[in-house]
């Protein structure tokens, strides 16, 4: 049998329990669970220079451990010389134990590795119990060789919950382990 990612057993063990107590949930169907990360990555220069955009595939293909898809523009935008249909990012979308791999990795290794680092914002929810997260630079990531990167891109990692507000969003990620500001 295969092993199942430490967030996976830290979500049954030790994250339901404490969100039933600290929400008074009757049922642990009740708790909120992650169900997908979405990453996105905004490549605006691939207009002028194609080859960013195999680049940004490749990185996120490292980063994610999945192959990514390229979006493509939608309208036209003259003044940024942009047609409808030319590719202008890369996204991915990680469920199942993929998606707790790459939490853990996030939680333990590549936030910490943010210059001037001090938790992240608390203000990237949606209302609905979605969070989402900037992040400025690629180089964060242990899989980016910082040698062989050609230009500093960021990207936004959102979180998709089942919770029904913001709080219990919160709280899940809380327990997750995501390092936020304001912890009180």
């Amino acid at each position: 049998m295969e092993a199942k990612p430490r967030l996976q057993i830290k979500y049954k063990d030790e994250v339901i329990p404490a969100l039933m107590k600290q929400f008074e949930f009757k049922n642990p169907m009740q708790v909120p669970v992650l169900k997908k990360i979405c990453l996105n990555q905004g490549v605006g220069d691939a207009i002028a220079d194609k080859k960013l955009l195999d680049v940004a595939v490749n990185e996120m293909t490292m980063i994610a451990g999945q192959k990514p898809v390229t979006t493509k523009s939608k309208k036209d935008i003259s003044n940024f010389k942009l047609r409808k249909g030319m590719p202008i990012g890369v996204r991915v979308t990680l469920r199942g134990e993929r998606m707790y791999e790459f939490l853990d990795r996030l939680i333990s290794v590549a936030l910490p590795r943010i210059r001037d680092f001090r938790g992240i914002n608390d203000k990237g929810f949606d209302g609905k119990g979605n969070y989402t997260l900037g992040v400025t630079e690629q180089i964060i990531f242990p899989e980016i060789n910082i040698d062989k990167i050609s230009k500093i891109m960021g990207m936004d990692i959102t979180f998709v919950t089942s919770a029904k507000n913001d709080k219990e969003a919160l709280g899940l990620l809380k327990e997750f382990g995501l390092p936020f500001k304001n912890q009180k």
